[in-house]
Protein backbone atom coordinates (compact mmCIF):
# COMPACT_ATOMS: atom_id res chain seq x y z
CA UNK A 1 0.00 0.00 0.00
CA UNK A 2 1.05 3.70 -0.94
CA UNK A 3 1.67 6.06 2.06
CA UNK A 4 -1.27 8.32 0.24
CA UNK A 5 -3.35 5.36 0.42
CA UNK A 6 -2.03 4.09 3.91
CA UNK A 7 -3.07 8.28 5.05
CA UNK A 8 -6.72 7.85 3.27
CA UNK A 9 -7.44 4.68 5.15
CA UNK A 10 -6.14 5.03 8.50
CA UNK A 11 -6.89 9.08 9.10
CA UNK A 12 -8.67 9.52 11.95
CA UNK A 13 -6.84 6.55 13.87
CA UNK A 14 -3.16 7.93 13.24
CA UNK A 15 -5.11 11.58 13.87
CA UNK A 16 -5.63 10.40 17.57
CA UNK A 17 -2.56 9.00 17.95
CA UNK A 18 -0.40 12.41 16.78
CA UNK A 19 -3.27 14.23 19.49
CA UNK A 20 -2.21 12.34 22.28
CA UNK A 21 1.36 12.56 21.55
CA UNK A 22 0.90 16.12 21.40
CA UNK A 23 -1.08 16.39 24.24
CA UNK A 24 1.42 14.37 26.24
CA UNK A 25 3.96 17.60 26.02
CA UNK A 26 2.21 19.45 28.86
CA UNK A 27 3.83 16.68 31.29
CA UNK A 28 7.36 16.05 29.28
CA UNK A 29 10.41 17.73 30.91
CA UNK A 30 11.17 20.05 27.40
CA UNK A 31 7.67 21.90 28.59
CA UNK A 32 8.26 22.00 31.92
CA UNK A 33 11.41 23.18 32.19
CA UNK A 34 10.64 26.41 30.32
CA UNK A 35 9.39 27.37 34.15
CA UNK A 36 12.51 26.10 35.73
CA UNK A 37 13.24 29.27 36.46
CA UNK A 38 10.15 31.05 37.47
CA UNK A 39 10.02 28.33 39.64
CA UNK A 40 13.13 28.08 41.21
CA UNK A 41 12.90 31.96 41.75
CA UNK A 42 8.90 31.58 43.49
CA UNK A 43 9.76 28.74 46.02
CA UNK A 44 13.89 29.46 46.60
CA UNK A 45 15.13 26.22 44.73
CA UNK A 46 18.96 25.64 44.03
CA UNK A 47 19.06 23.46 40.89
CA UNK A 48 19.76 20.71 43.25
CA UNK A 49 16.35 21.07 45.32
CA UNK A 50 14.81 21.29 41.54
CA UNK A 51 16.34 18.17 40.08
CA UNK A 52 15.70 16.50 43.49
CA UNK A 53 11.60 17.48 44.06
CA UNK A 54 11.45 16.60 40.12
CA UNK A 55 13.20 13.15 40.67
CA UNK A 56 11.07 12.05 43.52
CA UNK A 57 7.79 13.30 41.40
CA UNK A 58 8.78 11.22 38.33
CA UNK A 59 10.30 8.73 40.55
CA UNK A 60 6.51 7.87 41.78
CA UNK A 61 5.06 8.15 38.44
CA UNK A 62 7.53 5.15 37.41
CA UNK A 63 6.09 3.12 40.04
CA UNK A 64 2.49 4.03 39.34
CA UNK A 65 3.28 2.94 35.06
CA UNK A 66 3.93 -0.38 36.20
CA UNK A 67 0.25 -0.54 36.90
CA UNK A 68 -1.54 2.27 35.08
CA UNK A 69 0.29 1.02 31.64
CA UNK A 70 -1.76 -2.47 31.98
CA UNK A 71 -4.58 -0.76 31.54
CA UNK A 72 -3.96 -0.29 28.02
CA UNK A 73 -4.72 -3.84 27.51
CA UNK A 74 -8.09 -3.62 29.36
CA UNK A 75 -9.76 -0.81 28.01
CA UNK A 76 -10.68 0.87 24.77
CA UNK A 77 -8.20 4.08 23.55
CA UNK A 78 -11.69 6.16 23.44
CA UNK A 79 -12.65 5.36 26.95
CA UNK A 80 -9.08 5.59 28.62
CA UNK A 81 -7.63 8.75 26.56
CA UNK A 82 -10.22 11.11 27.39
CA UNK A 83 -9.96 9.89 31.09
CA UNK A 84 -6.79 10.47 31.16
CA UNK A 85 -6.73 13.97 29.10
CA UNK A 86 -9.14 15.13 31.85
CA UNK A 87 -6.77 14.28 34.53
CA UNK A 88 -4.04 16.20 32.24
CA UNK A 89 -5.68 19.17 32.37
CA UNK A 90 -6.41 18.53 36.14
CA UNK A 91 -2.31 18.57 36.45
CA UNK A 92 -1.85 21.51 34.69
CA UNK A 93 -3.90 23.07 36.99
CA UNK A 94 -2.42 22.23 39.70
CA UNK A 95 0.78 23.86 38.87
CA UNK A 96 -1.05 26.87 38.01
CA UNK A 97 -2.47 27.31 41.57
CA UNK A 98 0.07 25.50 43.97
CA UNK A 99 1.65 28.00 45.99
CA UNK A 100 3.52 25.41 48.53
CA UNK A 101 7.07 24.12 47.87
CA UNK A 102 6.08 21.18 49.35
CA UNK A 103 3.47 20.69 47.17
CA UNK A 104 5.87 20.08 44.19
CA UNK A 105 6.39 16.84 43.66
CA UNK A 106 2.55 15.92 43.89
CA UNK A 107 2.15 18.79 40.96
CA UNK A 108 5.29 17.01 39.30
CA UNK A 109 3.89 13.46 39.92
CA UNK A 110 0.31 14.47 38.83
CA UNK A 111 1.90 15.89 35.17
CA UNK A 112 4.59 13.07 34.68
CA UNK A 113 2.39 10.64 35.03
CA UNK A 114 -1.13 11.88 33.05
CA UNK A 115 0.93 13.77 30.69
CA UNK A 116 4.53 11.54 29.95
CA UNK A 117 3.22 8.18 30.97
CA UNK A 118 0.14 7.26 30.17
CA UNK A 119 -1.12 10.03 27.19
CA UNK A 120 1.78 8.99 25.16
CA UNK A 121 1.42 5.12 26.37
CA UNK A 122 -2.13 5.17 25.24
CA UNK A 123 -0.88 6.92 21.65
CA UNK A 124 1.87 4.34 21.04
CA UNK A 125 0.53 1.12 22.39
CA UNK A 126 -2.22 1.92 20.03
CA UNK A 127 -0.54 2.52 17.34
CA UNK A 128 1.48 -0.87 18.13
CA UNK A 129 -2.01 -3.05 18.41
CA UNK A 130 -3.71 -1.73 15.76
CA UNK A 131 -0.68 -2.21 12.43
CA UNK A 132 1.54 -5.31 11.89
CA UNK A 133 2.67 -4.97 8.24
CA UNK A 134 2.23 -0.95 8.20
CA UNK A 135 3.38 -0.53 11.76
CA UNK A 136 6.64 1.37 11.67
CA UNK A 137 4.64 4.31 9.64
CA UNK A 138 2.00 4.49 12.02
CA UNK A 139 4.70 4.95 14.35
CA UNK A 140 6.50 7.34 12.65
CA UNK A 141 3.22 9.24 11.73
CA UNK A 142 1.52 9.42 15.48
CA UNK A 143 4.35 10.15 16.92
CA UNK A 144 5.11 13.53 14.74
CA UNK A 145 2.83 14.82 18.09
CA UNK A 146 5.61 14.73 20.16
CA UNK A 147 7.97 16.60 17.48
CA UNK A 148 5.44 19.50 17.11
CA UNK A 149 5.25 19.91 20.68
CA UNK A 150 8.73 20.38 20.74
CA UNK A 151 8.93 22.68 17.76
CA UNK A 152 5.91 24.98 18.64
CA UNK A 153 5.63 24.84 22.74
CA UNK A 154 8.72 26.35 23.59
CA UNK A 155 9.39 29.21 21.78
CA UNK A 156 5.54 30.06 21.98
CA UNK A 157 5.48 29.72 25.91
CA UNK A 158 9.10 31.26 26.42
CA UNK A 159 7.73 34.16 24.38
CA UNK A 160 4.31 34.43 26.70
CA UNK A 161 6.40 34.23 29.32
CA UNK A 162 7.80 38.01 28.16
CA UNK A 163 3.94 39.32 28.72
CA UNK A 164 2.62 36.94 30.96
CA UNK A 165 2.88 35.27 34.27
CA UNK A 166 3.91 31.98 34.45
CA UNK A 167 0.96 30.73 35.86
CA UNK A 168 -1.08 32.28 34.06
CA UNK A 169 0.10 30.07 30.80
CA UNK A 170 0.36 26.56 32.95
CA UNK A 171 -3.94 27.74 33.05
CA UNK A 172 -3.50 28.01 29.24
CA UNK A 173 -2.20 24.32 28.91
CA UNK A 174 -5.11 23.06 30.99
CA UNK A 175 -7.57 24.59 28.65
CA UNK A 176 -6.06 22.91 25.43
CA UNK A 177 -5.87 19.91 27.31
CA UNK A 178 -9.68 19.85 27.95
CA UNK A 179 -10.12 20.43 24.55
CA UNK A 180 -8.35 17.84 23.41
CA UNK A 181 -11.04 15.64 24.68
CA UNK A 182 -14.27 15.91 22.27
CA UNK A 183 -11.81 16.08 19.61
CA UNK A 184 -10.27 12.89 20.99
CA UNK A 185 -14.25 11.27 20.77
CA UNK A 186 -14.61 12.74 17.57
CA UNK A 187 -11.80 11.01 16.12
CA UNK A 188 -12.28 7.68 17.29
CA UNK A 189 -15.93 7.14 17.03
CA UNK A 190 -15.35 4.37 14.96
CA UNK A 191 -12.14 2.66 17.06
CA UNK A 192 -9.74 0.54 15.22
CA UNK A 193 -9.70 -3.09 16.94
CA UNK A 194 -6.91 -5.67 15.90
CA UNK A 195 -9.89 -8.47 15.46
CA UNK A 196 -11.89 -6.45 13.05
CA UNK A 197 -9.39 -4.52 11.05
CA UNK A 198 -6.57 -7.29 10.75
CA UNK A 199 -6.23 -10.44 9.15
CA UNK A 200 -4.94 -12.07 12.82
CA UNK A 201 -5.78 -10.51 16.11
CA UNK A 202 -2.64 -11.19 17.81
CA UNK A 203 1.52 -11.28 16.06
CA UNK A 204 3.63 -13.55 18.01
CA UNK A 205 7.42 -13.01 19.16
CA UNK A 206 10.21 -14.99 20.07
CA UNK A 207 10.21 -18.83 19.62
CA UNK A 208 6.38 -18.45 18.12
CA UNK A 209 4.64 -17.45 21.92
CA UNK A 210 2.54 -14.77 23.30
CA UNK A 211 4.80 -13.90 25.85
CA UNK A 212 3.65 -12.18 29.33
CA UNK A 213 4.68 -9.43 30.90
CA UNK A 214 6.32 -11.75 33.42
CA UNK A 215 7.82 -13.96 30.81
CA UNK A 216 9.37 -11.04 29.23
CA UNK A 217 10.66 -9.50 32.60
CA UNK A 218 12.64 -12.81 32.90
CA UNK A 219 14.46 -13.10 29.59
CA UNK A 220 17.73 -11.65 29.09
CA UNK A 221 16.73 -9.45 26.51
CA UNK A 222 14.17 -7.41 28.49
CA UNK A 223 17.32 -6.62 30.49
CA UNK A 224 19.78 -6.04 27.57
CA UNK A 225 17.53 -3.30 26.62
CA UNK A 226 16.91 -1.48 29.70
CA UNK A 227 20.57 0.80 29.24
CA UNK A 228 19.57 1.71 26.43
CA UNK A 229 15.84 2.81 27.21
CA UNK A 230 17.02 4.57 30.66
CA UNK A 231 20.13 6.33 28.36
CA UNK A 232 18.06 8.81 25.84
CA UNK A 233 15.05 9.57 28.55
CA UNK A 234 17.63 10.30 31.74
CA UNK A 235 20.09 12.53 29.10
CA UNK A 236 17.54 13.90 27.15
CA UNK A 237 15.47 14.94 29.60
CA UNK A 238 18.41 16.30 31.97
CA UNK A 239 19.65 18.26 28.73
CA UNK A 240 16.08 19.88 28.45
CA UNK A 241 15.46 20.14 32.17
CA UNK A 242 18.53 22.28 32.56
CA UNK A 243 18.57 23.81 29.80
CA UNK A 244 18.15 27.35 30.97
CA UNK A 245 21.53 26.92 33.46
CA UNK A 246 23.42 24.78 29.90
CA UNK A 247 22.11 28.22 28.08
CA UNK A 248 24.30 30.39 30.32
CA UNK A 249 27.21 27.87 30.48
CA UNK A 250 27.27 28.55 26.64
CA UNK A 251 26.94 32.34 27.17
CA UNK A 252 23.61 32.40 24.90
CA UNK A 253 20.31 33.72 25.61
CA UNK A 254 17.50 31.39 26.70
CA UNK A 255 15.39 32.20 23.77
CA UNK A 256 18.53 31.34 21.07
CA UNK A 257 18.76 28.13 23.01
CA UNK A 258 14.98 26.96 22.63
CA UNK A 259 14.93 28.90 18.91
CA UNK A 260 16.92 25.96 17.98
CA UNK A 261 14.25 23.48 19.11
CA UNK A 262 12.23 23.56 15.29
CA UNK A 263 15.83 22.71 13.88
CA UNK A 264 16.29 19.44 16.37
CA UNK A 265 12.49 18.64 15.60
CA UNK A 266 12.59 18.73 12.22
CA UNK A 267 15.53 16.00 12.38
CA UNK A 268 13.58 14.32 14.67
CA UNK A 269 10.85 13.93 12.10
CA UNK A 270 13.33 13.41 9.16
CA UNK A 271 14.49 10.13 11.66
CA UNK A 272 10.76 9.23 12.26
CA UNK A 273 10.10 8.93 8.57
CA UNK A 274 13.20 7.45 7.53
CA UNK A 275 12.97 4.90 10.68
CA UNK A 276 9.47 4.13 10.25
CA UNK A 277 9.98 3.28 6.51
CA UNK A 278 13.05 1.23 6.88
CA UNK A 279 11.59 -0.44 10.18
CA UNK A 280 8.80 -2.01 7.74
CA UNK A 281 11.23 -2.70 4.92
CA UNK A 282 14.17 -3.96 7.06
CA UNK A 283 12.82 -4.96 10.49
CA UNK A 284 13.99 -3.44 13.77
CA UNK A 285 16.63 -6.09 14.71
CA UNK A 286 18.55 -4.13 12.09
CA UNK A 287 18.26 -0.91 12.50
CA UNK A 288 17.40 -0.33 16.15
CA UNK A 289 21.24 -1.63 17.36
CA UNK A 290 22.75 1.82 15.82
CA UNK A 291 19.75 3.86 16.65
CA UNK A 292 22.24 5.53 19.81
CA UNK A 293 25.24 6.65 18.20
CA UNK A 294 24.27 9.66 16.98
CA UNK A 295 23.91 10.67 20.29
CA UNK A 296 27.31 9.41 21.18
CA UNK A 297 28.49 12.44 19.11
CA UNK A 298 25.63 14.77 20.38
CA UNK A 299 26.67 14.50 23.66
CA UNK A 300 30.54 15.15 22.97
CA UNK A 301 29.50 17.97 20.74
CA UNK A 302 27.42 19.64 24.03
CA UNK A 303 30.27 18.70 26.10
CA UNK A 304 33.20 20.14 23.87
CA UNK A 305 32.14 22.62 21.95
CA UNK A 306 31.38 26.28 22.78
CA UNK A 307 28.73 28.85 21.06
CA UNK A 308 25.57 28.32 19.61
CA UNK A 309 26.78 26.81 16.58
CA UNK A 310 28.18 23.40 18.42
CA UNK A 311 24.68 23.25 20.33
CA UNK A 312 23.01 23.43 17.04
CA UNK A 313 25.13 20.48 15.55
CA UNK A 314 24.59 19.15 18.50
CA UNK A 315 20.90 18.88 18.31
CA UNK A 316 20.86 18.06 14.85
CA UNK A 317 22.69 14.92 15.99
CA UNK A 318 20.56 14.19 18.80
CA UNK A 319 17.40 14.63 16.82
CA UNK A 320 18.53 11.72 14.58
CA UNK A 321 18.54 9.74 17.48
CA UNK A 322 15.52 11.03 19.21
CA UNK A 323 13.58 9.89 15.98
CA UNK A 324 14.40 6.75 15.61
CA UNK A 325 13.98 6.53 19.34
CA UNK A 326 10.14 7.32 19.03
CA UNK A 327 9.21 4.25 16.47
CA UNK A 328 12.29 1.86 16.96
CA UNK A 329 11.85 0.86 20.38
CA UNK A 330 7.98 0.57 20.29
CA UNK A 331 8.42 -2.05 17.46
CA UNK A 332 10.90 -3.84 19.35
CA UNK A 333 8.56 -4.74 22.09
CA UNK A 334 5.35 -5.95 19.91
CA UNK A 335 8.62 -8.11 17.07
CA UNK A 336 10.31 -9.64 19.87
CA UNK A 337 7.44 -10.79 22.45
CA UNK A 338 4.61 -10.52 20.24
CA UNK A 339 1.28 -8.45 20.82
CA UNK A 340 -1.43 -10.11 23.10
CA UNK A 341 0.24 -8.58 25.80
CA UNK A 342 1.92 -4.95 24.86
CA UNK A 343 0.11 -3.05 26.87
CA UNK A 344 1.42 -4.34 30.09
CA UNK A 345 4.75 -5.15 28.81
CA UNK A 346 5.50 -1.60 27.26
CA UNK A 347 4.10 -0.33 30.55
CA UNK A 348 7.22 -1.71 32.30
CA UNK A 349 9.24 -0.37 29.52
CA UNK A 350 8.12 3.06 29.71
CA UNK A 351 8.04 2.95 33.61
CA UNK A 352 11.76 2.48 33.19
CA UNK A 353 12.20 5.08 30.79
CA UNK A 354 10.10 7.23 33.18
CA UNK A 355 12.76 6.20 35.76
CA UNK A 356 15.20 7.70 33.62
CA UNK A 357 13.73 10.80 33.31
CA UNK A 358 13.61 11.09 37.00
CA UNK A 359 17.16 9.96 37.23
CA UNK A 360 18.68 12.77 34.70
CA UNK A 361 17.69 15.90 36.24
CA UNK A 362 18.32 14.71 39.61
CA UNK A 363 22.01 13.27 39.20
CA UNK A 364 22.79 16.12 37.10
CA UNK A 365 21.41 18.93 39.26
CA UNK A 366 22.90 17.42 42.17
CA UNK A 367 26.47 16.89 39.99
CA UNK A 368 26.29 20.77 38.99
CA UNK A 369 25.45 21.72 43.22
CA UNK A 370 28.74 19.86 43.89
CA UNK A 371 31.02 21.23 41.03
CA UNK A 372 30.43 19.01 38.48
CA UNK A 373 29.80 21.24 35.30
CA UNK A 374 27.29 20.16 32.82
CA UNK A 375 30.19 20.18 29.79
CA UNK A 376 32.00 17.78 31.98
CA UNK A 377 29.32 15.48 32.80
CA UNK A 378 28.15 15.40 29.12
CA UNK A 379 31.27 13.27 28.03
CA UNK A 380 30.37 11.20 30.56
CA UNK A 381 26.80 10.93 28.88
CA UNK A 382 28.68 9.85 25.27
CA UNK A 383 30.77 7.05 26.82
CA UNK A 384 27.45 5.38 28.31
CA UNK A 385 25.45 5.72 25.21
CA UNK A 386 28.59 4.17 23.42
CA UNK A 387 28.36 1.36 26.17
CA UNK A 388 24.89 0.54 26.04
CA UNK A 389 25.04 0.74 21.98
CA UNK A 390 27.84 -2.18 22.22
CA UNK A 391 25.99 -4.13 24.42
CA UNK A 392 22.76 -3.71 22.31
CA UNK A 393 24.44 -5.11 19.54
CA UNK A 394 25.52 -8.34 20.62
CA UNK A 395 22.15 -9.00 22.43
CA UNK A 396 19.59 -8.27 19.74
CA UNK A 397 21.62 -9.97 17.22
CA UNK A 398 21.08 -12.72 19.30
CA UNK A 399 17.74 -12.91 19.92
CA UNK A 400 17.08 -12.15 16.54
CA UNK A 401 17.39 -16.09 15.84
CA UNK A 402 14.53 -16.69 17.60
CA UNK A 403 11.92 -14.56 15.90
CA UNK A 404 9.26 -16.59 13.58
CA UNK A 405 10.89 -17.09 10.23
CA UNK A 406 14.54 -16.92 11.31
CA UNK A 407 14.97 -20.06 13.90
Amino acid sequence: MDTLSFLKLNSRWLAAGALLTFMSSFGQTFFISIFAGEIRAEFGLSHGDWGGIYALGTLASAGVMVWSGGLTDQFRVRVLGPAVLILLACACAFMATNHAAWLLPAVIFTLRITGQGMTSHIALVAMTRWFQKTRGRALSIATLGFALGEAVLPLLFVFLLVFYDWRLLWGAAAIVAVLGVPLLVSLLKEERTPQSMAQSSQSVGMNRRHWTRNQAMSHWLFWVMVPSILGPSAFGTALMFHQVHFADVKDISHLTFVAMFPIYTAVTIFSMVLSGWALDRVGTPRLIVYMYLPAVAAFLVFGLSSGASGLLLGFVLFGLTSGANSTLPNAFWAEFYGTASIGSIKAMAAAIMVLGSAIGPGLTGWAIDAGIGLEAQYVAVAAYFLCSSALLFFGVRKAAALLPGRG
